[in-house]
């Protein structure tokens, strides 16, 4: 079999990128960021009780999480299906909390409208100021930057004490073969290593969530 020119090498490569979607048509995709917990044990749970209020969205860009710049011209969007990004994160940190929280235990969490907390030991709030996943495509390969920043506030109604706490993460990946599983496995990723960060920043003493002790 004789070798391929290569211009001819070329050309078959700006053909296959080409088909394989090099060139961006202005579509809006839509990631799931939903992941599974393995069930808690009820019976292990802690005594405290929180409550996780609906997040204040602060981006400035609210119709989209990011976007694909492709390599030959044009952009592909990229969006969460039904959700917003704050309610993602509400969600991914209740659920996070309810399986393995403060000392690695499950911790009693519900998520309720602001105001309906009538009976927690800690109402947590906060605000989603970035959330945002983007991807630039390149001659054989692609590069995934994403971003997370919050800040959550606690409420302790024992002693009525509040403790605030800004968390702020990024994750890079350059991958050859680029796939849109790809995006959401790196913004899960940097969502988890931002709430690992504000448990490890944090202890719950007295029913009420506190600055750890450095």
């Amino acid at each position: 079999m004789k070798h391929l020119s290569v211009r001819s090498a070329l050309a078959l490569g700006l053909g296959l990128c080409i088909v394989s979607g090099c060139a961006g048509k202005g579509e809006l995709r839509y990631l799931d960021l939903r992941t599974k917990q393995p069930a808690a044990q009820v019976s292990e749970m802690e005594p405290v009780k929180l409550v996780i209020e609906p997040f204040e969205d602060r981006r400035v860009e609210k119709g989209r999480i990011g976007s694909r710049s492709h390599l030959w011209g044009g952009v592909t969007y990229f969006d969460i299906a039904g959700e917003r990004p704050a309610d993602v994160l509400v969600q991914t940190l209740a659920d996070r909390l309810k399986v393995r929280g403060w000392r690695e235990r499950p911790w009693n969490v519900r998520i309720l409208p602001a105001g309906a907390a009538s009976d927690a030991d800690i109402v947590l709030s906060g605000q989603v100021q970035e959330f945002s996943a983007n991807v630039k495509s390149r001659m054989f390969s692609t590069i995934i930057d994403t971003n997370t920043r919050f800040t959550v506030r606690a409420r302790n109604l024992g002693d009525k004490s509040t403790t605030t706490r800004s968390i702020e993460g990024a994750q890079s990946r350059t991958v050859v073969w680029f796939e849109e599983e790809d995006v959401q496995e790196l913004l899960t990723a940097t969502l988890n290593d931002g709430i690992d960060r504000l448990i490890a920043e944090t202890v719950i003493e007295r029913k009420g969530l506190r600055p750890a002790r450095q």
